[in-house]
């Protein structure tokens, strides 16, 4: 059981990093982006590619979230220069680094890193501990790098200005804000993060796959809007903590319904059905207390 626990925290940080990659363009830049699919691939398949050749795995990080950055200025080109609607344009990106990814894992469609060193291998056997552990502390302190920065972006003026170009484009545009700058830097950003967790996870796997991103956006949502229902989004600190302990509390739930059975070719139905539970639940709520207000004035007007 505890393994099973610590399974699932580390793996759970490690996509809490995909997650607020998600949240940037879902809930800062109301901007639907799917090339978030790709680019964890190209992370992973980066650092794959880097290890295995004997690149240091903490330069792969570095490297990734740089090459994840590179996918998001792709969509923010199609978008705001060839005026390519924000769905598509993720779409084609996403499209085409298919392809790409598989030119950077010379060919193949996989990569193992079997018989390499990776970051969490290292620091294992560093500090002696199981490997769930070391996962935990190794995407702990990403983690908290990965808050600690995108807190401090979002609250600069620059940062300021990409929030309002998601909330309100038409008053940032007539604020004298380039709303098409704004847009590539949050993509990149929102890309350059999941490219980053891309690299974690072909870490803490072991291996890059090109078909390992399908429905990563799925996943990220579903853990964005567990984490805002459960744990709330009063500030911006406190959303970007609700998406990450969102992250560990799904995969908390996908590590047991698969051991009580639950196949895993089932485990994209139950997400989506998760997503759309939580993205009812607000509503649910919403309509529970109008009803409980026409109750009491029903009954205060009985009295």
């Amino acid at each position: 059981m505890t393994d099973i626990i610590t399974g699932a925290v580390g793996l759970g940080l490690v996509w809490s990093i995909v997650t607020i990659g998600v949240w940037i363009t879902y809930r800062i830049l109301d901007f639907p982006d799917l090339t978030v699919e790709g680019t964890i691939v190209t992370g992973a398949a980066t650092t794959a590619i880097m290890i295995t050749h004997g690149v240091s795995p903490l330069l792969c990080l570095l490297i990734s979230f740089g090459a994840g950055a590179l996918c998001g200025l792709c969509t923010a080109f199609l978008h705001t220069r060839l005026k390519i609607p924000a769905l598509l344009a993720g779409i084609l990106t996403n499209i085409g680094l298919y392809s790409i990814n598989i030119r950077i894992m010379a060919g193949t469609s996989n990569i193992s890193l079997l018989g390499t060193r990776s970051l969490i291998d290292m620091l294992m056997t560093f500090i002696g501990r199981d490997r769930n552990v070391t996962t935990i502390l190794v995407a702990g302190f990403g983690v908290i790098a990965v808050l600690s920065l995108c807190t401090w972006f979002l609250r600069t003026s620059y940062g300021c200005s990409i929030r309002a170009t998601g909330s309100n484009p038409d008053m940032a545009r007539s604020q004298g804000i380039n709303i098409n700058m704004s847009k590539t830097v949050g993509l990149m950003l929102s890309n350059a993060f999941v490219g980053l967790g891309g690299s974690l996870l072909c870490q803490y796997q072991g291996y890059s796959d090109v078909q390992m991103g399908i429905g990563c956006i799925v996943i990220g949502l579903a853990s964005l809007i567990i984490g805002e229902v459960l744990f709330g989004k009063s500030s911006t600190l406190h959303s970007l903590i609700s998406v990450s302990l969102g992250a560990i509390l799904y995969r908390i739930i996908i590590a047991f319904v698969i051991q009580a059975g639950m196949q895993a070719t089932d485990l994209k139905l139950f997400t989506a059905i998760t997503v759309a539970l939580a993205l009812f639940l607000p509503t649910a709520i919403l309509q529970i207390k109008a009803l409980r207000g026409r109750v009491t004035r029903r009954h205060d007007a009985a009295l």
